[in-house]
């Protein structure tokens, strides 16, 4: 059966996602949607979709989707999927959900009054050493998980020359998230309290109010306890982007990941470096990685009338913990992760 996809942002996620659409059999991309004029042309040319916006709204009328893919920046998620979800379209968004709680409550709400699918891109859970370190958690491999820690540092141009809107994120909101939602899926467990430090200097001084790293030490309802750290203002001579470090220490045993080199390294009479591969790279005429199975799963799950392997709520427990570790940062002291919504 195939689905036809609308894609709201034509940035960087957005049009990874196009080219990952654009080559599965099951769906048909039927309309973009960006507020750039010139990226609308360039994809309608590029992929022959002959519905182009500026106005998801008029999108949404003009245009019977089953699908649409939102990739607008990090705080402006919200009123494009709620949009979605009440004109009948299943939504999958990028993550994190929203970068406010109430937000992310409101979208929770949304979705089990449509009863449609939504599916947040936390694709690492797609990324082989992590789903297989959820399987051998599972099996009890290293008894239950009692600490963490995730490391997920990126160089100073991503906040000051890749995001045009840095200022409204966080390196949390941009890095941790992804981690954040791991160490929920390994635990098995509600996050309940948080601890967080944050230090604003070098991107201040650049004019850029956001944090330059962060830390956040996080309590579980089961015991167990993991610490985030995020930073963007490595020097750009770093070789990673980003430097990426996992572990959990279980009542039998550990696991550590330790993803920044992805099995390639390289120097060029340039620089060293790590080439990316593991999450979306170009293998002939397809891509591959976690990306591009995160975003078919979803087609998958509508297809197949099942759950996504992200949900709202899954979405909504990252944020929630996001939330609680900045208002720590600007109060002071612990702070309670709120209590998550009921979920069928």
């Amino acid at each position: 059966m195939t689905q036809r996809v609308g894609v709201i942002g034509l940035g960087i996620m957005g049009s990874s996602v196009t080219q990952v659409l654009h080559r599965n059999p099951l769906v048909e991309l039927a309309a973009f949607c960006t507020l750039d004029a010139e990226k609308l042309s360039r994809a309608q040319d590029e992929f022959s979709v002959s519905a182009g916006y500026v106005d998801y709204h008029e999108m949404l009328e003009k245009e019977t989707l089953d699908i649409v893919y939102i990739a607008t920046p990090d705080w402006a998620h919200l009123d494009p999927v709620v949009a979605c979800l009440e004109a009948g379209c299943h939504v999958h968004v990028e993550k994190p959900m929203t970068t406010d709680l109430g937000e992310a409550t409101e979208i929770v709400e949304a979705v089990k009054r449509t009863g449609l699918k939504l599916q947040v891109s936390y694709n690492h859970r797609w990324l082989a050493p992590y789903n297989a370190t959820w399987n051998m958690i599972r099996d009890g491999e290293i008894g239950r998980p009692l600490m963490g820690y995730a490391r997920k540092n990126n160089p100073i141009s991503v906040p000051t020359e890749m995001l045009p809107w840095s200022a409204k994120s966080s390196p949390a909101w941009f890095l941790s998230a992804h981690d954040i939602d791991l160490i929920c899926w390994w635990f098995d467990q509600s996050p309940v309290e948080v601890h967080g430090y944050g230090i604003k200097s070098v991107l201040a001084a650049r004019g850029i109010d956001t944090y330059d790293m962060m830390q956040g030490l996080v309590k579980f309802d089961g015991g167990s306890v993991a610490t985030f750290e995020s930073a963007w203002i490595y020097p750009n001579t770093h070789p990673s982007m980003p430097d990426s470090f996992m572990q959990v220490i279980g009542e039998k045993g550990h696991v550590n990941l330790d993803r920044k080199a992805e099995a390639i390294e390289m120097s060029t009479e340039e620089k060293f470096k790590w080439p990316r591969s593991l999450l979306n790279y170009q293998v002939f005429d397809k891509w591959v990685g976690a990306f591009p199975s995160c975003v078919n799963s979803f087609v998958d799950a509508v297809i197949e009338d099942r759950a996504p392997f992200v949900t709202a709520l899954d979405g909504w427990r990252a944020t929630a913990v996001l939330d609680a570790w900045h208002q720590s940062i600007e109060n002071g002291g612990i702070v309670r992760v709120a209590d998550a919504p009921e979920w069928p």
